[in-house]
């Protein structure tokens, strides 16, 4: 099976302008992702998609492929359709350019064990929340799966809501997704749906429309880059970590 890595990186963030470029123990956040991704041993080639010039120059500078793509894509599933019409595959990784901390041996298990690579499958990586504050935080996913790790909804909402009781681990987001080409497809020629367009999350292209995709946890440490702010608790992690000074 050929599988690719494809990291989306805009300029163009109203929170965050040029977030790729931003520093991060002196390197730039984009170079930390794509290290990650380059030591996933599933992947035969890793390339980081722009719309941006001055993101592909520094992207090149330290050793990596550049797919140049549309700057009118709404969506990183959008700019992953685009390569994926220039890059043959039979199974497309996305790793968001804002998860500096997701190391290879976590980006690989949104990968099946076995895939039918003709069919429309679609997986996503989450994790655990730790702190209760992030739970009702609207800017964090709150995601919950059946017993077979199928997605039944996501919210920017806590969802479940403990009224039994309190006895549950909320799970949320992490930007790593797989698709296989027919699934990529199937989002490029699908609208999008009420539910999507109210929540702002595109995984709805597939929900609302009964195809099923899976989230799989993986326990990591995810600390998605949102705001200039949020460079601080990267850093802050890292050094805990002895990874920079």
């Amino acid at each position: 099976m050929k599988i690719i890595c494809v990291i989306p990186a805009r300029a163009e963030s109203s929170r965050f302008f040029e977030k790729p470029l931003a520093l991060i123990c002196g390197k730039p956040m984009i170079q930390w992702v794509y290290t990650h991704c380059k030591s996933c041993e599933y992947f035969e080639e890793v390339y980081i998609a722009t719309d941006s010039e001055k993101i592909k120059v520094a992207c090149e500078s330290f050793g990596a492929r550049v797919v140049m793509t549309s700057s009118a894509h709404d969506t990183a599933t959008e700019r992953l359709y685009e390569v994926a019409t220039q890059l043959p595959a039979d199974l497309y990784v996305m790793v968001n350019g804002d998860e500096p901390l997701l190391t290879g041996e976590y980006i690989k298990q949104c990968i099946p064990e076995h895939l039918d690579t003709d069919s429309l499958f679609v997986s996503n990586l989450m994790t655990d929340f730790n702190n209760p504050v992030e739970v009702v935080d609207s800017t964090n996913l709150k995601i919950v799966t059946a017993t077979d790790n199928r997605c039944l909804f996501i919210s920017r909402s806590p969802i479940p809501y403990p009224k039994g009781n309190m006895n549950y681990v909320y799970h949320k987001f992490v930007g790593v997704g797989a698709f296989t080409r027919k699934a990529l497809d199937f989002y490029h020629n699908t609208p999008r749906g009420p539910i999507e367009k109210i929540e702002e999350n595109d995984s709805f292209r597939f929900i609302e429309n009964h195809v099923p995709i899976y989230y799989y946890n993986c326990h990591c440490k995810s600390l998605s880059v949102d705001t200039p702010k949020d460079i601080e608790g990267v850093e802050e992690y890292l050094k805990g970590e002895g990874i920079c000074g």
